[in-house]
């Protein structure tokens, strides 16, 4: 299903997954602020939600963070139709609301329809290469459709890259392994150590552990972690 009040165009150059290692991670936080360095960058990002849940209440939801971020419409960053106004993974809420069931194959195929071509973007002309991201909801097994998690999604989807916001605290080995591992059949994965401390020593160990211990690097810098998504798909320059 199409909002035919938005022109659609071909898949991005490049398509970047936001994965969390669990809800309330940060994938927003981090998403937001990727969006705004890439845009400083002078690189066109576009990003999408598949589905949200939120409560009711809330006088902002992701897609308006991210929509302020991109410069884009919320509609068109999540549309309304899969906004589900209920603290429930999707199809849950789906479930507590009446609504239809939803599917992994229909979430894959919104957002393979919904990107709009940059030459009719209403945001300010910026060159590069263009970044279609989109950030997945709850953890990488979270239930993002009635038949499939984030996970099944993530899979359809084909990305380029994907980055994985993960806690830097306690525990956090423990969830970003199996998440690297099930994910790397799938693209290239960074991961991101969110509401990391540089003065504290777990935070120091546990990223000194994945990289030495694990072969798993993790960044920590929103300006680092852009240098990586540009390295991986290919673009270390904005064009002219």
């Amino acid at each position: 299903m199409t909002d035919d009040s938005f022109p659609t165009a071909s898949r991005p150059d490049s398509i970047v997954l936001i994965a969390g290692t669990a809800t309330e991670i940060g994938k927003t936080w981090v998403a937001t602020r990727l969006i705004t360095e890439l845009r400083t960058r002078q690189i066109h990002v576009q990003v999408r939600k598949p589905a949200q849940s939120f409560h009711p209440q809330d006088p902002t939801t992701d897609a308006d963070l991210l929509a302020q971020a991109s410069g884009e419409d919320p509609r068109r960053v999540c549309p309304e139709h899969r906004c589900y106004p209920v603290e429930m993974a999707p199809p849950m809420a789906a479930d507590s609301l009446g609504r239809s069931a939803i599917t992994i194959a229909e979430l894959a195929d919104e957002l393979s329809t919904s990107w709009t071509p940059t030459h009719l973007s209403a945001l300010p002309a910026e060159s590069g290469c263009p970044v279609g991201c989109i950030e997945l909801a709850g953890g990488l097994w979270s239930p993002i459709a009635h038949d499939g998690d984030c996970l099944d999604l993530a899979k359809l989807l084909s990305p380029d890259l994907v980055i994985l916001v993960a806690d830097a605290g306690l525990g956090t080995i423990n969830a970003i392994r199996p998440a690297v591992a099930a994910l790397a059949a799938v693209a290239p994965v960074s991961v991101f150590l969110n509401r990391f401390d540089s003065t504290a020593e777990l935070h120091k160990r546990n990223r000194m552990w994945l990289e030495q211990r694990c072969q798993i690097d993790a960044t920590t810098s929103i300006s680092q972690l852009a240098d990586e998504l540009l390295r991986v798909v290919g673009s270390t320059s904005p064009a002219t």
